[in-house]
Parts: C-alpha cells; structure tokens; sequence
C-alpha cells in the first residue's frame, strides 16, 4: 500500500451502532438501536414553506458562501432562546456548526493533545468517545449514580495536577445512553466540584427540549459560563437531514475554535440556516415541540409498559423523564453483546451497551429506542427481547446446575459498576 495513514488512524473503529444499524435494515428486522428521531414529527409542510420564501426573498444571499461564524439572525434567536432557559450569552458567542457532532470535533481540535485526559461519564455518549478518540486522550472515566457523575468522582480525577483533564464532557439532560436527567442539586454540586478542581466543562444538550413530565434545570453553562462550552442540535427537533447545531463558548476561546471551523468546511450550509432561521423567527418550536413531546411520551409508556410484561426478575430499568432511550441491565451471567445476534435472527435490533464505556464496560447493559416505533411494534419487539432472555437465563441456570460447586466452595459475584446500581425494575410508567 502506498498510503501511509496518521498514527492516530490505528485506535479508530467503526461505529457499533451503525454497524448495527446496516443489519437491522435486513427485511423482518424491528430496531429499537438508533438514536434517530421520529420521521412521522418533521415539519415537512413548514420547511416545505420556509425554503420557498428563502429562495423567493434572499436566493442568491442563501445559496453564496456565507459567514464562519453563522447567518446573525439565526445566532441572535439561540442567544435569546437559550436566556429562556437561564443562559445568558452574546450573539457573538455562538457558532453555528455542522451538526452539534462538529461542535465536538472542533473541541476536540482545540483542547485535546495526545495523552492529556479528558473526563466522561460512565456510560457517556459513543459519538464523543469516537469524536474525542481520535486525538489519543488518557480516559478519565466519571462514576455516577441515577443523578449523574459524583463531584468526588471529577474531584479524584483532578487530583494529580499535572494530569488534569482538559475539561469533562456531560450530558446532564435524559443522557445518551441512559436518559437519565441530572438533578439541580447535582448540578450545583459538579459545576462547585468542577470549579473547585480548575476542570473546565463541555455539556451536550440535544435532548433537553424533549422533556415529557417538566422542564429540566438550568444549563450547568448557566452556572459556570465563563468556563462551560454548550452545545446544541436542531436534529432531535426539527430534522437531522439539515446537519445543523451550535455551540456557546467563552469569549475567550471564540477566536480559536472560528479558525478551526473555518479550517474544516469554511462555514455551515447558508442556504439551511436561513431555512431554520425562517422557521424558528416563525414560532414554528414553539408549536412543534409540544407535539413531539407528547408522541414521544406515549411511546415511552408503551415501553414501559411491555417491559414490566416481558422481562424477566433481575432485569433493572428506569422508565426515562424524556429524551429517547431506555437503558437496560440483564441479569447476573448474560452478555448483551453475545445475546445480539440471537436478537437479530429473532428480528430485534438493539445497542449493547459495552461501546458506551471509555473503560470497565459492563457487558450486561443494553441500549433501546423508542421513538421511531408504534405502540404495537414497541410491544412486539420488547416480547421477542423478553422471550430471548428468558431462553438465555434457562441456559445459564441449566450450565450453573452443571457446574455446582463442592461442598465448601464459595460463590461470589463482582457488584455492579456504580453507574448501573440506581437502576430499578420500575413497577409503573
């Protein structure tokens, strides 16, 4: 081969969900594996609207290059919608990025040298540990509870000064994968813990608009925006198809991360950001969201339903307050990996749970999907999970009883990661 590849290619693997994601679009197979959101909620007909008065009233403006930074009105809207929500920010201190996955890049680029520490939940989102994965960081991994990471968990990892992370990556809003929400208390107390230990913060938010029982708290970038980046989609509320998020980040770093972004695609697509732009001086979020919200809380409780009706004793899960996934444990001796392709003959698709993990994977966590699914389809495919794991549990008890132990031997078990222990078999929706 002629080519020589960059040393850092060596660590890089293929997405596990979109290797999964290429076999759950073989005929028969029901996937509950991607984070995608419902096609049946985009607002064709509104977008449909907006791109015609785009290209009506500003065609040649949309369709030239634009500005790195991003199309002023669009970036005044997020400034003034983000206030809503208790983070106040500048115009001048939002970019507009290609997909808030740019937005980490970007980051990555910016902060991230080979070898320098970054912390991340345990689990955290795959997208950021592939995303951050390329610049060879030392893995600083955050063990936490149903409330999110423990501020002691970030003190410890920012112990050794010399080895401080660059910054920690959170998702406080119904987190991918565990769509757990982070409490204000916590909060208060990681971004006091963040501060204390001289950790700067990069918080991810594509899901806290889709809140189903109340709105979440404040942004952690609200209580420490001098060194907090927060990042934000269009994707989960509007369509993914634009490619279009943002980031609001401290002036200071705002020179830097234009330059990489010029350096990367010179700007985002005009022509769509106009498009949004019109949509969202429309009010169009304001009427849409509601009923997304809505649908989406629905097909949760018929999640939660079928899975207090097919699940085995020693399944864990807790029914999530929003955003789009539930976050399984299996019992004790089954391996959610193994159990896949299993699933995919039966004609299910989920994500193990194993890629989520920078370090300690537990094999017995399982991701699932909810939202692009009916009521009846959720039903039908949480029975086929429940009848898969019942068949390996008879198998494991079956190899156990093979296996039993002397007289005198002890068994024991290793206790479960700490970020799987809060996690109940909930006995209602």
């Amino acid at each position: 081969m002629e080519w020589t590849l960059a040393r850092r290619c060596a660590a890089m693997n293929a997405s596990a969900i979109r290797e999964i994601l290429k076999l759950a679009e073989q005929p028969g197979v029901l996937s509950m594996a991607g984070g995608l959101p419902s096609p049946h909620g985009f607002p064709v007909e509104a977008l449909r609207e907006a791109s015609a008065k785009v290209l009506r009233d500003t065609p040649r403006e949309a369709l030239q290059y634009a500005a790195s930074e991003g199309h002023g009105p669009l970036r005044e809207w997020i400034a003034a919608h983000l206030a809503l929500r208790g983070l106040r920010a500048d115009p001048a201190q939002v970019l507009v990025t290609s997909g808030s996955q740019q937005g980490l890049d970007l980051l990555g680029k910016l902060l991230l040298d080979a070898g320098s520490a970054v912390a991340v939940e345990s689990p955290s989102y795959l997208g950021a540990l592939q995303c951050f994965g390329v610049f060879e960081p030392r893995w600083a991994p955050l063990e936490g509870d149903e409330d999110g990471p423990h501020p002691d968990a970030l003190r410890e990892a920012a112990r050794d000064r010399a080895a401080r992370p660059r910054f920690a990556y959170l998702l406080p809003n119904f987190q991918n994968p565990t769509g757990r929400l982070m409490g204000d208390a916590r909060r208060d107390a990681l971004t006091d813990a963040a501060r204390s230990a001289g950790v700067p913060l990069v918080e991810d938010d594509p899901y806290g608009e889709l809140w189903y029982d109340a709105p979440p708290p404040a942004p952690l970038a609200a209580r420490r925006p001098e060194a907090t980046v927060y990042l934000g989609s269009f994707s989960k509320v509007l369509v993914p198809g634009l490619r279009l998020g943002y980031l609001v980040a401290p002036p200071a770093l705002m020179p830097k991360l234009l330059q990489l972004k010029q350096a990367a695609d010179l700007h985002t697509g005009g022509y769509a950001q106009r498009v949004v732009g019109e949509l969202v001086r429309d009010g169009l979020l304001e009427r849409h969201v509601p009923t997304l919200r809505a649908r989406y809380a629905a097909q949760r409780d018929a999640m939660a339903a079928a899975l207090r009706a097919a699940l085995p004793p020693g399944c864990a899960w807790r029914a999530p307050q929003g955003g789009m996934f539930f976050w399984l444990r299996l019992p004790e001796g089954l391996d959610a990996t193994a159990l896949l392709p299993r699933a995919l003959q039966a004609g299910l698709a989920y994500v193990p749970g194993a890629p989520f993990y920078a370090a300690r994977p537990d094999a017995r966590t399982l991701r699932l999907s909810f939202v692009t699914l009916d009521a009846a389809q959720i039903a039908s495919g949480v029975a086929t999970l429940g009848r898969l794991l019942h068949a390996a549990l008879a198998e494991r008890d079956g190899r156990l009883a093979a296996e039993e132990p002397v007289a005198g031997d002890v068994a024991t078990s290793a206790p479960a990661p700490a970020a799987s222990r809060p996690m109940i078999r909930e006995e209602a929706p």
